[in-house]
């Protein structure tokens, strides 16, 4: 089962990276080019290149997923031979999450639309973040996905836990839309998050979500052989609050124990692993939004602050702080693997390397610098 579903990554690669293709020369003829912000929005030097590398993540995600409903209601039916012998066990329970699949799809498309027409005409933030919470509200509700679920108990009761799961898919939302601020950041350290997640799904024999995760991470795989630095085309709204609602959603579903059965599967501290594998994102949001607060300007109105600007101003080229901005998430993706697998105190020693890591970040950027290398002269 573990092949077929990896299996999934390289079709769904093949399939974004042909829409990218299609979706980038179609957008440079119509020119569907990078956007002016909303007002007192400040943006780095527009370029002419397409912002709609969302619409191929987005239905390359869907396209498998669709394919895969149909194989999975195939086998159910008893169609089993050859490639699908494997599913020959699974099948009924994966059928039974068609309606899961469809809301999550469903939130997905809404959240799509919102940011393509954001990307083509600006909204302001509280019209997005209004639109926003609707189709996240709507999923948590129709699916039953909690947070801090044991078995049938809801910690908090069930409104409290609802309330929270609400808040913790749109921080991740936004978060992963703030990280989408240069070649190759949101989908590079999407990717890792995704691995990461799905790297859990099959240790845990979670069929379901890891197909999910491997359908995602193949989706931005084949969009970044053309958004790695120097991007032909942007993910735009329309792909990173997409990628933000998807992992928010994936990550709940994860590590919460949805009946008595599956409580023994995973730890209690299990339950934070998508803080932990999400931790350099949320890192930029909180960062971001706390610098923002403190200037006495709107934590929503876009800026050149991220944890990726700060880095270049203290003296990483723009792809090399890609690159450590990709390579810290790919340290606290490891983590949150070795996590969900942990007893209490490898758990303890997990959190404090994360913690660690996070504060020799913040260190290295808001350190005072030398002021012999902001005029850029040797010591």
């Amino acid at each position: 089962m573990t092949a077929l579903v990896l299996s999934i990554i390289p079709a769904a690669a093949v399939v974004a990276a042909v829409l990218t293709s299609i979706v980038r020369s179609v957008s440079n003829r119509a020119g569907a080019h990078d956007s002016a912000g909303v007002a007192g929005q400040v943006k780095a030097a527009r370029r002419r290149v397409p912002n709609t590398g969302g619409v191929a993540i987005f239905w390359a995600f869907a396209a498998l997923i669709g394919a895969g409903l149909v194989v999975v209601r195939t086998a159910a039916g008893g169609d089993t031979d050859g490639w699908l012998a494997p599913l020959r066990t699974h099948a009924p329970g994966l059928a039974q999450r068609t309606p899961e699949a469809l809301v999550l799809l469903g939130g997905a498309l809404v959240l799509h639309v919102l940011g393509v027409v954001d990307d083509r005409r600006p909204l302001g933030p509280f019209i997005k973040l209004g639109v926003m919470a609707l189709p996240v509200a709507l999923a948590v509700a129709f699916t039953g996905t909690r947070l801090f679920t044991f078995a049938d108990a809801h910690a908090g009761g069930p409104w409290l836990s609802g309330v929270l799961t609400v808040v913790w898919m749109l921080v991740v939302v936004n978060a992963m839309n703030f990280v989408d601020n240069m070649d190759g950041l949101s989908a590079g350290v999407g990717s890792v998050a995704c691995a990461a997640l799905l790297a859990v799904a099959l240790l845990s024999g979670q069929w379901f979500v890891a197909a999910c995760l491997a359908a995602l991470l193949g989706a931005l795989v084949g969009f970044l052989f053309f958004n790695s630095p120097p991007a032909s085309i942007f993910m735009g709204d329309g792909g990173s609050i997409v990628l933000g609602f998807l992992l928010a959603f994936l990550s709940v579903r994860i590590t919460y124990a949805h009946v008595p059965a599956a409580a023994p599967a995973m730890p209690w501290h299990a339950l934070l692993t998508p803080l932990v594998v999400l931790a350099v994102p949320l890192y930029d949001f909180a960062t971001v939004v706390a610098i923002r607060l403190r200037q006495g300007r709107s934590p929503f109105v876009g800026d050149l602050q991220h944890l990726s600007h700060r880095l270049v101003e203290r003296g990483l080229s723009r792809r090399a702080a890609v690159l450590v901005i990709v390579g810290f998430a790919g340290v606290t993706g490891l983590a949150g693997v070795i996590l969900s697998r942990s007893d209490a105190p490898g758990a303890i020693l997990v959190g404090a390397q994360v913690l660690v890591l996070l504060c020799v970040i913040a260190a290295i950027e808001f350190a005072p610098a030398d002021s012999r290398l902001r005029r850029g002269t040797r010591p």
